[in-house]
């Protein structure tokens, strides 16, 4: 996903190369930053411990893997065995990803009315 693609919030927190560089204060714009991160998983696909820290890595600047891959589980982007051995993609994480990354648009300007003569 571009730069320019993502929502205006988030953008500040992302580089050219599509890393997060800082974890946002607010909680709205981190669920975004996580529905960014969680696009690097891919559906059906189960990972490691390991392979995800390597997925995070790459995917932040500021080295807090355990954070993001807490905040990925937490906000069911991701699931994971209790032993925290394997780690999958949720099955509604694509939802929470097109929500959370969805374009932000302001509503539309209401109609100007012509001034009575």
């Amino acid at each position: 996903m571009e730069r320019e693609d993502l929502p205006r919030e988030l953008r500040p927190f992302v580089n050219g190369d599509g890393r997060i560089t800082q974890w946002p204060s607010r909680l709205k714009i981190q669920r975004m930053a996580a529905a960014l991160l969680a696009t690097r998983f891919e559906p059906g696909r189960d990972y490691s411990e390991k392979e995800v820290n390597a997925l995070l890595m790459d995917g932040h600047t500021f080295a807090d893997w355990a954070l993001l891959r807490r905040v990925l589980c937490d906000w069911r982007f991701l699931d994971r065995e209790s032993s925290g051995a394997r780690y999958w993609l949720r099955a509604e994480a694509g939802a929470l990803i097109a929500e959370q990354l969805a374009p932000h648009r302001r509503p539309a300007d209401p109609p100007v009315r012509p001034a009575p003569a």
